[in-house]
């Protein structure tokens, strides 16, 4: 295994953490719920609806 050396040479892909806290706000979400979660429940942990208004409001 190889460990990226120290000072500052590590490359970070800011879609990719972006994922990767949807993802972990989705398995809290899960983990919290007595049942499966919905369709509409799942929409608003990723944030779904938000990025839908966000488009919808630009004008060009």
């Amino acid at each position: 295994m190889r460990v990226a050396p120290v000072g500052g040479t590590a490359v970070q892909d800011h879609v990719a953490l972006a994922e990767i806290e949807l993802c972990g706000e989705l398995i809290i979400a899960a983990s919290a719920a007595e049942d499966r979660l919905s369709m509409e429940s799942i929409d608003q942990v990723l944030r779904v609806g938000e990025e839908r208004d966000d488009a919808g409001s630009c004008s060009r």
